[in-house]
């Protein structure tokens, strides 16, 4: 396309906008040199030395006037200028003040002026100033003005001022000038006004109205050039149109209108769009066309490459901008090692920083950081760190080595990182560089808050709690500043350790440093407390909690209430909880639930029931767990029937029931002995699409059998294969004892054989049930047969398991069979059945076991085993019941393992060796009691509560009722 040439004007026009703008900066052919161009300079007497001269005059008095401090627009000075005022005088004026709000100033002042109107070309001047200073308030004013006064415009001057509102994205404003200045005849628009507006539209990404005007364009007769083409593709690809682009772009190819501006646009947007394999292809087309890209298009193509993790492409390009004479800095390095860092391309990374070094380039932290972090092995990374010592200031120094001490900590290497900390403040041995492979600190570097901060972090979320308080005692004492995360850590560390005077002391220590406490902190010290169920202090803390609008975490109320529920105290938990209201805290309802699910295990239903009343009354919507735990309680208080009436209403309210619901009232109707009722809920379940699992069918034929019904029961167990319900371990256990209660124990036989198939393994409950069974039937050879199972896979039950009798007994009765006898008897003497459970057999028996016995350990070579007697005095009466045998047994015990656990080894001298079934109570009390003291005990898990002393107004008595009490007979 031909081109005009450009006046003398207009390439001082070109000076003023920025250059990415210059290429739609050009005159249509239809333009002639008489017309006025749109730069400032509009008449050729400008050039005229008398009128310049003046022209120069006028301009330096209104500069000085309104530059002077402070302005007056009532200064004599300006009177007497004011009308010698002209558009070219404003322009000028204009053109030489550097303040834009000084220049908006004088722009206002001449508009108010008797007798003068400014023109395009003084508007067109603020516009420039305004859209460089990037005030877009004042810019919007100016377009509007132009229209309500109804200022002409040349298309040149339109086509600028649309430049300019585009410039600081007045998109909008831009399009409704156009189409005003056109329809009200202020100016008829050419191509070349059309090209800025495509230009300024091309920012905003509008796709269907930039094609809208481009169909405007080709209606008016318009030609499109490169200066219409250049937006369009610009919008294709911000917009990620990605077809439309290439095909703009192709069309500008073929029309020979493709230049380096036009390249960028569709190579930065491949690059946008994650194709950088494309961006690379089209940047070897342009070399081929000898097109290069300037330095800034190089340095965002790198930037990403290497986002997209093609940091192979990015060094191609590296290599390509070094060949155009580009020189990189310390930033495109950076982005660089950083990038291959990343992909673990070290020795690469390596490469450029030597080649860094090489060139004079000064590697900043985050260059070194990211190299010395990124190797896996310490020593590479301790040995770049003592190189890097003499090239870096110290605060430099400091941050190299806390990116280190973070690298060690996210290694694990806590130990490492703690003696480097050591070393940085000038404490390191020889011994410690040689043993842990630690860089040589050459120069002390004093540890800021942030080294200490990392690693008392790490030697915190390892358990080295002792070492970390120890860091910060010494952190102090070098006047290093602790920050809130320290103090926070170090509280949260020591609550969870329960130390919680230390907490506390450290917690007033931080308040005394004007570090407000956060609500983790508050809450760390609240969580101590009630793990520890003081009720008192926990209340005191959430007080003072209040008071700074922090709310307690609801695992810690919720903790604290299950502690105390856990120990029998559900009626204290439920006024903490009443007390946490009373405080101003909405709790949620799961230490409610928790409460409630307290009370009902403590047989506290009625008031578990109030209490779920009074949450529901005060705007509580209790969940589906909630309600689960009111049903359970209920059913376990066979109290059915008003647990049927809590699932109406938690149905009412909108909650669905789980499968877990439907199974507790299964379950509570199967034990209530109403197995009909039960087997309608799970007819329920099916209608309501609840489908009910193993466990639900599981319960139902264990009530079946207790009902006397083991043919319903199989007939739900095939039910329960085809609806695809697979049984479990528990399933078949259920089955098999069921069916063996009701007396048929071939039928369950052949369900353990089923189970053994499937490779479940059943336990000594369903032998034991077997076995009973068959014996009840009088069909001892198969009881021997699940005896002799049970003696294979050693599966007999626990000396304190009410089975052990069972077992014993059965042993007895094969032992007196004539058709078992004697193969029990060889059971016995193989010790494949435990002593425990053979101890009623006939005396003869037992010797020729003891034989056996003796005649096996010598053959080991072990010799008779020694014999210890022990004369024994005792003042508790044998045989009434207080506990005669447990005294002897911890007065032996206590001679002969004075600093062992005592109760729990009588106990199993007491199950063991005498054979009597019984607990740990009777022990404890011998081997802990106090004389005028009651011991308070959990005996499962063994636990002493404490002990409480007796008034000295009371007293007990024991009566003797002549009944002879043995341990060996009672049914523990």
């Amino acid at each position: 396309m031909a081109l005009p040439k450009i006046t003398e004007a207009r390439n001082n026009l070109r000076k003023s906008i920025r250059p990415c703008a210059l290429l739609s900066l050009l005159f249509t052919k239809n333009l002639s040199h008489t017309h006025r161009p749109i730069c400032t300079k509009t008449h050729a007497n400008i050039y005229d030395s008398s009128f310049h001269s003046d022209l120069t005059s006028i301009t330096n008095g209104f500069i000085s006037i309104f530059t002077k401090k402070p302005f007056s627009p009532h200064s004599p000075e300006l009177n007497s200028l004011s009308p010698r005022l002209t558009t070219q005088v404003v322009e000028s004026v204009l053109n030489c003040l550097k303040s834009w709000k000084i220049a908006h100033m004088f722009f206002t002042w001449a508009s108010n002026q008797r007798g003068y109107k400014h023109n395009c070309y003084t508007y067109n001047a603020m516009a420039s100033i305004l859209s460089r200073a990037r005030q877009i308030a004042p810019l919007r004013a100016i377009a509007m003005d132009i229209v309500n006064l109804r200022c002409s415009m040349s298309p040149g001057a339109l086509g600028y001022l649309v430049r300019c509102l585009g410039s600081v994205g007045l998109f909008d404003e831009a399009n409704v000038l156009f189409d005003q200045a056109r329809m009200m005849g202020l100016c008829v628009p050419n191509d070349y006004s059309y090209n800025c507006l495509l230009e300024a539209l091309s920012k905003s990404n509008s796709v269907d109205l930039i094609e809208m005007r481009m169909k405007e364009m080709h209606d008016y007769g318009w030609k499109f050039s490169k200066y219409t083409l250049t937006p369009v593709l610009q919008v294709y690809c911000n917009a990620g149109k990605f077809e439309k682009a290439l095909s703009i772009f192709n069309d500008m190819n073929e029309r020979e209108w493709v230049d380096m501006h036009v390249f960028s646009i569709l190579v930065l947007s491949f690059s946008k769009w994650g194709e950088v394999d494309k961006a690379f292809e089209l940047i070897e087309r342009m070399e081929d066309h000898n097109i290069m890209l300037n330095e800034k298009t190089f340095r965002v193509l790198i930037h990403g490459f290497v986002k997209e993790s093609r940091v192979d492409k990015a060094l191609q390009l590296f290599d390509k901008m070094q060949q155009s004479g580009y020189y990189p800095d310390v930033s495109l390095y950076d982005v660089l090692i950083g990038g291959l860092c990343k992909i673990k391309e070290l020795e690469k990374a390596l490469h450029l920083f030597s080649e860094m070094k090489q060139l004079g380039i000064h590697p900043d932290v985050q260059v070194l950081t990211k190299l010395m972090t990124s190797f896996s092995e310490e020593n590479k990374m301790f040995q770049l760190l003592e190189e890097m010592q003499e090239d870096i200031d110290e605060e430099a120094m400091s941050l190299l080595y806390n990116s280190v001490l973070n690298a060690l900590v996210n290694n694990n290497s806590i130990d490492k990182a703690f003696l480097l900390l050591r070393a940085m403040m000038g404490d390191q041995s020889d011994a410690d560089v040689v043993e842990h492979k630690l860089p040589r600190v050459k120069k002390a570097i004093c540890p800021d808050t942030t080294s200490f901060s990392v690693v008392i972090d790490g030697l915190l979320k390892t358990g080295k709690l002792d070492s970390a308080l120890n860091i910060f005692q010494h952190m102090k004492q070098i006047g290093c500043a602790p920050n809130i995360m320290i103090y926070k850590n170090l509280i949260d560390g020591l609550c969870n350790s329960n130390r919680l005077e230390e907490s506390y002391e450290l917690f007033r220590e931080m308040k005394l440093s004007r570090f407000e406490p956060t609500r983790f902190t508050y809450n760390s010290i609240f969580g101590c407390l009630c793990r520890r169920e003081d009720v008192v202090a926990a209340l005191d803390l959430v007080k003072e909690m209040r008071v700074y609008g922090y709310e307690p975490y609801t695992k810690h109320s919720t903790l604290l209430v299950k502690g105390l529920c856990k120990h029998g105290r559900a009626v204290e938990a439920c006024k903490f909880l009443a007390s946490m209201v009373q405080e101003g805290f909405l709790l949620d309802i799961i230490p409610y639930s928790a409460a409630i699910d307290g009370l009902i295990k403590t047989q506290e239903v009625d008031r578990a029931l109030e209490l779920f009343r009074d949450i529901c009354s005060r705007g509580y919507c209790p969940d589906v767990v909630a309600y689960n735990i009111l049903i359970s309680g209920l059913c376990k208080a066979k109290r059915v029937s008003e647990a049927e009436d809590i699932l109406h209403e938690m149905e009412v309210k909108g909650l669905v029931p789980s499968v877990i619901t439907y199974n507790l009232l299964v379950d509570g109707w199967c034990k209530n002995g109403d197995v009909d009722q039960a087997m309608l809920f799970l007819s329920r379940m099916f209608v309501e699409d609840r489908k009910p699992n193993v466990i639900t069918y599981t319960t139902l034929m264990n009530g079946l059998c207790n009902a006397g019904r083991p043919d319903d029961a199989l007939v739900l167990w095939n039910e329960m294969g085809r609806e695809g319900c697979s049984p479990n371990n528990i399933a078949f256990m259920a089955l098999i004892h069921g069916l063996c209660k009701c007396g048929r124990p071939d039928t369950a036989l052949v369900y353990l054989h089923q189970m053994q198939e499937k490779e479940m393994e059943p336990d000594t409950f369903v032998y034991v049930a077997l076995m009973s069974s068959f014996l009840c039937n009088l069909n001892l050879p198969l009881a021997f047969e699940i005896l002799k199972e049970m003696a294979g896979k050693g599966n007999f039950p626990d000396p304190l398991d009410k089975n052990c009798l069972i077992v014993r007994d059965a042993v007895l009765k094969l032992s007196e069979d004539a058709r078992t006898s004697s193969r029990v008897r060889n059971l016995i003497a193989e010790g494949r059945i435990p002593k425990i459970c053979c101890s009623d057999v006939k005396d003869e028996v037992n010797i020729r076991l003891w034989k056996h016995a003796l005649a096996r350990q010598q053959a080991k070579g072990q010799g008779l085993t020694p014999v210890l007697e022990i004369v024994v005095s005792s003042a508790v009466p044998e045989g009434k019941g207080v506990s005669s045998s447990a005294s002897v047994e911890v007065a032996s015990m206590a001679a002969i393992a004075a600093a062992h656990d005592l109760a729990l080894l009588c106990q199993k001298v007491e199950n063991h060796v005498v054979g009597a079934p019984c607990g740990v109570m009777d022990q404890m009390t011998s081997a802990c009691g106090e004389a005028n003291k009651l011991l308070a005990m959990v005996c499962q898990p063994v636990e002493i509560v404490g002990l409480v002393q007796i008034p000295s107004h009371i007293q007990f008595w024991g009566v003797d009722s002549g009944i002879r009490h043995s341990m060996g007979g009672a049914d523990y």
